[in-house]
């Protein structure tokens, strides 16, 4: 990615509290802005084996995110609606 010289990316999916962590902590430690959007990600329900609805765990993810910092980084979740794709930087708002 380097190459084409992306500095941001922008992360919505499936599986909240595995591969959209995983790919916004892997996102920072490698140089990049990471982006979570904040109303298009989503977890299966792993409730029966203990874990927390899918509900909580997408709001404790973008509430982890709302607060996380990394020298020189910029992260923070962002809604659909305030998605900014190309050179320009993703403005952030308060959910």
């Amino acid at each position: 990615m380097s190459s084409l010289r992306v500095g941001r990316l922008v992360v919505a999916g499936a599986q909240t509290d595995e591969c959209i962590r995983s790919t916004l902590h892997g996102a920072v430690v490698r140089g990049y802005d990471a982006v979570p959007v904040s109303d298009a990600h989503t977890t299966q329900d792993h409730s029966e084996w203990g874990a927390p609805p899918p509900d909580k765990v997408i709001a404790h993810t973008n509430l982890y995110w709302a607060h996380h910092t990394a020298p020189g980084r910029t992260v923070g979740p962002v809604e659909t609606e305030d998605v900014e794709l190309g050179d320009s930087p993703a403005t952030t708002r308060s959910t």
